[in-house]
């Protein structure tokens, strides 16, 4: 069976495959994509349902505290980023064309079936991490909208179940529908519409934020102390996670030369908006800021549209999230075949942790602790020392070597925080 996999794995390497997980949302007639498109491209790759948890994040750790990190993990990142490009040049300049499309293909052609088994198992864990997340604010969020406590009811039942589950497993008839259809490809401008839907509700949360911090004016903390350093390091880290979309973004760009400067550029704004977020969200509401800050608006008319469009287009996100694992899980455990029962047993899977996890910005640290570390620095400093250590002066390998123990440290001791916070006793 190993043969078989190093076997079907080698020849896709050789093959440039139609549509799969790693293809850019924002395609055309055109195989080469202009700036502005790659822009547009490593935003959608990037921005997500984490930024929602920054504001819970910056009070946890102290405003001061987590923008330093932010912008520490988004240098990094970036850093990370470019060492995946510069890697993937340097042996397709030795073996003269292109056969590396992904990130797996990277890791099958650097250490073989070993490098794309790990790194499958980790993309397999962070997409799926992804849409754990995604149910546990829909299921919060409608929960929020419909069925918060009130004065007589502190804890509103529906059939005798709390409403998280109800809407969660609610959900999981119509996500079974949805996650059928064999090519979701057609589903992309959802998920270019949840992207503008987000960067919208953003700018309003960001208005209501300024607005309320002017009449209330809380008190905030700069610092958190180092007990939860590692926490903040594990959401900083989900929220920048998009490291699988980089190689097939660079090889849709038009302007090679200029691909680290619009990704740099790319990573800056981003940085800057979830700065920005997540200060005005913590600003505004200091010690009463909630996991989602979508907890923090009332109910409003804006609030409400700003909360059921979030939840839309999460909802409708969902399935092009779990498409990349069941590419890998149907090429691993399937002969690449489509797999009906393999997709109903995976979501069913997610549902259930969605509900097993009651909070959403502790889930996000776990994830980007646990999975999201390794992928975005430990595997591209691993990845590009064994392809340039010949050729590296000290410094070079002292780089390499700091990141991918950075990596690591980060991993283990925040994903340790994560657990600990998960499962200690609320009070």
């Amino acid at each position: 069976m190993g043969s078989d996999l190093e076997a079907s794995s080698s020849s896709s390497l050789l093959q440039s495959p139609a549509v799969k997980e790693d293809t850019p949302l924002l395609g055309s007639d055109n195989p080469l994509s202009s700036q502005p498109k790659t822009f547009a491209n490593v935003f959608i790759a990037i921005v997500g349902a984490g930024v929602l948890g920054l504001p819970y994040a910056f009070k946890r750790t102290g405003w001061v505290m987590s923008l330093l990190m932010l912008f520490s993990v988004a240098f990094f990142t970036y850093y990370c980023m470019m060492l995946l490009v510069y890697t993937r040049r340097k042996i397709e300049s030795v073996i003269g064309f292109s056969k590396i499309n992904s990130f797996g293909d990277l890791g099958y052609t650097i250490c073989g079936s070993p490098g794309r088994i790990i790194v499958d198992l980790l993309i397999t864990l962070s997409q799926t991490g992804f849409c754990v997340g995604y149910l546990i604010f829909i299921g919060n969020t409608m929960a929020d909208v419909y069925n918060s406590p009130t004065a007589t009811d502190l804890s509103p039942k529906i059939l005798g179940l709390a409403p998280k589950v109800v809407y969660v497993w609610g959900c999981l008839p119509f996500q079974l529908g949805l996650n059928s259809i064999p090519t979701l490809t057609h589903l992309a401008p959802l998920s270019i519409f949840a992207d503008v839907v987000d960067l919208g509700a953003m700018v309003v949360v960001m208005i209501k934020d300024v607005l309320i911090y002017f009449k209330q004016s809380p008190s905030v903390e700069a610092f958190g102390g180092f007990s939860v350093f590692f926490y903040g390091m594990g959401v900083a880290v989900y929220a920048f996670e998009g490291i699988g979309m980089v190689l097939p973004l660079e090889s849709e760009t038009k302007n090679k030369e200029k691909f680290g400067s619009v990704l740099g550029l790319s990573m800056a704004f981003i940085t800057v908006l979830y700065g920005a977020f997540g200060t005005l969200g913590y600003f505004a509401f200091g010690e009463d800021t909630k996991d989602m800050i979508t907890g923090n608006l009332g109910s409003g008319l804006i609030s409400t549209i700003v909360k059921l469009g979030l939840c839309i287009n999460l909802f409708f996100t969902l399935p092009l999230m779990m498409n990349p694992v069941y590419e890998i899980v149907e090429r691993r455990f399937w002969g690449g075949r489509y797999s009906l029962w393999l997709r109903w047993m995976l979501v069913f899977m997610v549902s259930l942790v969605a509900l097993l996890v009651p909070n959403f910005a502790d889930f996000l640290s776990l994830v980007g602790s646990a999975v999201c570390c390794a992928l975005a620095f430990v595997l591209p400093a691993l990845f590009h020392f064994m392809v340039f250590k010949q050729e590296m002066d000290v410094k070079g390998w002292c780089v390499d070597i700091g990141i991918l123990v950075l990596g690591v440290v980060l991993g283990v001791s925040g994903t340790w925080s994560a657990l600990v916070v998960i499962f200690s006793v609320k009070e």
